[in-house]
């Protein structure tokens, strides 16, 4: 992906789903009109989920996901079937193609459907299938949901059900602003970027780059500087900045050095609301007052980077962590697609800013946390929380 292109983690995710060989792979190839999935008559040809970013038309930036057969058997098919499960939690919209009677898929439409998100029904291959009409009515019967009719061999019906996806795109898909009212047009804005190990020489990190591409849309006058260059960008400026937005690894010296009517805040808050849900992470930061030093604590990362010495979630937060409780705390890390199911042995999760994730899969995070009563928070503002300026900090 080139730097011009959209990040997969802010397109839309339509994942298609299916029991072996209903044809979920030519429809994707017939939808973006290239060879993207391996298509073959061998049940179980796709193993781990394949993702298309496209441009869809009368929309934008969009990622197809190919998934395994939900159908799939033996081990190795249970661990497609994880994949797939994995794939199901990253999904905007999801279609179900049929090519006979539903009984595989009714788990996950009830999963999809109870999250909220919107599903489409389709039948793949309707000029080959004898009893299509058959599994049209079976299909209708059971979910209340006309299926589309499709030929991804000759093309008939593609246009129908591009548009029927995009008609069931999240309302308001493209309206999710990192910097919320915060910012508006004319304000000036100080961003204290980080300068560490964690961002070398050459590179700066995706939340950085998304946030100063939303002010420059904003019309906003953006301004940079580094933590130990703080003092000297504050006397360049003829005014207070409007807001100062920081790495939250500094979140107390640039509290401590900050003009009094400049609006305080961090990339990971403002990511907190952007990818997620703020309400539920302010809530998770309340557990950190009971925890005491026989409690367990899951930090995730959405990266699958190699940590450092001076990451903030494998180094910096459980050492303020244990700090404040107590050096016998119990931390445990993932990264990446490791997130466990049973979540009900740690009384809080502390999640990173996901700028690598799409929303959806922040808010199924949160879903499953929330579900199975644990606490869930965000780095930014459990450092906040741990420092005591939580309440200093502006929230979008």
């Amino acid at each position: 992906m080139s730097l011009q292109s959209t990040p997969n983690a802010s397109r839309l995710h339509i994942g298609i789903y299916g029991k072996r060989n209903a044809g979920k792979s030519s429809l994707i190839n017939a939808l973006t009109g290239q060879q993207t999935s391996l298509v073959s008559s061998v049940p179980g040809t796709t193993t781990d989920p394949v993702y298309k970013p496209v441009e869809l038309r009368g929309f934008g930036p969009a990622v197809f996901i190919d998934t395994a057969g939900l159908d799939d058997e033996g081990e190795l098919g249970a661990a497609r079937v994880a994949r797939t499960k994995e794939a199901a939690g990253k999904t905007d919209v999801a279609v179900f193609v049929f090519a006979s009677a539903p009984d595989a898929e009714t788990e996950w439409i009830d999963d999809f459907r109870g999250r909220g998100v919107p599903v489409l029904t389709v039948i793949n291959k309707c000029d080959a299938l004898t009893d299509a009409d058959a599994v049209r009515a079976a299909v209708t019967e059971k979910y209340g949901l006309e299926p589309v009719c499709v030929s991804a061999l000759s093309g008939e019906g593609t246009e129908t059900l591009r548009q029927r996806i995009l008609d069931l795109a999240p309302e308001g898909f493209w309206d999710v602003s990192i910097t919320g009212g915060l910012a508006h047009a004319g304000d000036t804005v100080l961003l204290v970027m980080p300068q560490d190990i964690q961002a070398p020489r050459g590179r700066l990190i995706l939340p950085q780059v998304q946030t100063i591409r939303e002010l420059l849309d904003k019309r906003c006058v953006v301004i940079s500087c580094t933590a130990s260059e703080l003092d000297g960008a504050l006397a360049a400026l003829a005014h207070p900045p409007k807001l100062i937005i920081t790495d939250s690894q500094v979140f107390p010296l640039v509290h401590e050095k900050k003009p009094p009517e400049s609006l305080f805040t961090s990339f990971s808050v403002l990511f907190a609301a952007s990818k997620g849900d703020i309400d539920a992470f302010l809530r998770g930061a309340e557990a950190i007052s009971s925890l005491r030093e026989d409690s367990r604590v899951l930090i995730a990362e959405a990266c699958a980077h190699a940590p450092t010495g001076e990451d903030i979630g494998r180094e910096k937060i459980p050492a303020l962590l244990r700090r404040r409780v107590g050096q016998g705390l119990q931390i445990d890390f993932v990264r990446g697609a490791d997130f466990p199911d049973d979540l009900s042995p740690y009384d809080l999760v502390i999640h990173c800013g996901a700028c690598m994730f799409n929303r959806r899969h922040v808010l199924t995070r949160i879903a499953q946390a929330e579900r199975q009563g644990t606490a869930i928070c965000n780095y930014g503002i459990v450092i906040a929380a741990l420092t005591g300026i939580l309440d200093k900090v502006s929230l979008p």
